[in-house]
């Protein structure tokens, strides 16, 4: 169905409305249904609802999924096939005095043959009385009601409207979907930032697309920021992104710096090992809006980091966290993030597996080139078995103590140590097996088989 030519506040101007100095992830907002990224399993070819969308025949509908899935875009592309006026309305801070005005000028609407949208953001946050007041209008055909919701509506939808709304499941974009958003952008030169000749390296691509955790608008602005940063002709290094990331979580802060300053006191208290200022900085940073999928992620580094192999079990509890969270979502998932804080902040902590990994990035720069030895080379091939591949090499299980003196690295940094345990947790254990394992290469060289049972050791 063609678009209308006419002048007006609807589908004609819909997009064009978003032009100029607004930012990048409006400005690249998709017009058609094949701009549109991600949600296969909804708009692809085929499917009901994209069928139902370019028939005009669309009734009310009910987008489920996370930020920057597409929710409001796929609304407006609603609109725009239906030929209908996008009306806008945010159930945060408009109320039913609103809904009165926008059913008036829905009447004098369809006098003249234009029916109207009505897109309902956050519709979770409806209250009884928001939506008692919409419900004839919707349920009489005056008004079509598109909500999107970041919450499981059959718990915060009032089920009569529910009934009258088809549920659609929003996935989050994958991380290749969101590449392609970005390149897109970067080459529009009508729309996006192609004027600029910006170009991007793979790597920092790669940075930018799995940072924004499939929000689409996310990775927009990062772009966005970075291209500012190396300016026309520039390029957008895998440093540069890490910047425009950086500035874009300050930018995020609905209290300026306040974002950044309560992540560090909950980093630091659950260094510090304090349980009660972890828990009060985590309940501050929740209370504020902040995203938990975004504290959950930086309990996860946290794990890492701070406590490493002196709790190993601590990494397990911090991902566990993360996807309790995400299946529950709010309020009941955040007692899991809870829970989690509570047991990095009494864990033994360790930072040598972070130091360890630090230094084999370190050696591995300033010996990029060094050979595997030949002993411990695969050799899938007769050829390669006469060169001397695997040759020498000695099958640990062939002794009793499951442990034969060898080397692992290349002779140049053959003595090199990477990792030193810590004394706490579970670390002490491992020292204590490293320490019998080097006093087992002291004795037996680089050949040499014992046959004492470490378990009376260790």
């Amino acid at each position: 169905m063609p678009p209308r030519t006419k002048t007006q506040s609807g589908s004609a101007t819909l997009f064009s409305s978003l032009a100029g100095d607004a930012p990048l992830a409006a400005r690249m907002r998709p017009r058609t249904l094949d701009e549109f990224a991600g949600q296969e399993h909804v708009i692809a070819p085929g499917k009901p609802l994209r069928a139902a969308i370019e028939e005009g025949r669309v009734g009310s509908l009910l987008f489920w999924g996370p930020p920057g899935s597409g929710k409001t875009t796929l609304a407006r592309l609603i609109a725009h096939h239906t030929r209908a006026e996008f009306v806008p309305f945010s159930a945060v801070t408009e109320g039913v005095a609103r809904i009165r005005e926008v059913v008036e000028e829905a009447t004098r609407r369809r006098e003249h043959g234009t029916p109207t949208l009505l897109f309902v953001d956050e519709i979770h946050r409806f209250n009884r009385g928001q939506q008692d007041a919409l419900l004839p209008h919707v349920e009489n055909g005056l008004l079509t009601l598109i909500g999107a919701t970041t919450e499981n509506p059959s718990f915060e939808v009032n089920p009569a409207l529910l009934s009258r709304m088809r549920v659609f499941v929003l996935k989050p974009l994958a991380a290749n979907e969101i590449a392609q958003v970005i390149r897109a952008a970067l080459g529009d030169s009508e729309r996006g930032l192609g004027r600029m000749g910006v170009s991007i390296d793979d790597d920092a691509l790669d940075a930018i697309a799995t940072h924004a955790n499939g929000d689409a608008r996310r990775a927009l602005t990062t772009t966005e920021a970075a291209a500012s940063t190396v300016g026309e002709g520039g390029r957008i290094t895998a440093e540069v992104a890490r910047e425009a990331m950086q500035a874009r979580v300050l930018r995020y802060d609905k209290n300026r710096e306040e974002h950044y300053n309560s992540i560090s006191a909950l980093h630091k208290a659950l260094r510090g090992s304090d349980p009660q200022g972890a828990l009060y900085w985590l309940a501050r940073m929740l209370a504020a809006g902040e995203d938990p999928l975004y504290v959950a992620r930086r309990m996860v580094r946290f794990a890492s980091e701070d406590i490493g192999l002196a709790d190993p079990q601590a990494l397990t509890i911090a991902i566990a966290a993360r996807d309790a969270y995400h299946f529950l979502g709010t309020p009941e998932g955040e007692l899991a993030l809870a829970e989690a804080a509570i047991y990095l902040a009494t864990a033994p902590k360790s930072n040598r597996a972070y130091v360890a990994w630090g230094e084999a990035l370190r050696l591995a720069r300033e010996y990029p080139d060094l050979e595997v030895p030949l002993h411990i080379r695969n050799a899938p091939t007769g050829l390669m078995k006469e060169l001397g591949y695997g040759k020498g090499y000695a099958y640990a299980h062939d002794s009793g103590d499951a442990f034969i003196p060898q080397a692992y690295l290349p002779d140049e940094i053959g003595n090199a140590v990477l990792y030193e345990p810590g004394k706490f947790g579970f670390e002490r254990d491992i020292a204590k097996r490293l320490a019998w394992w080097e006093e087992r290469r002291e004795r037996g060289g680089e050949s040499g088989v014992t046959k004492e049972n470490p378990e009376s050791e260790t």
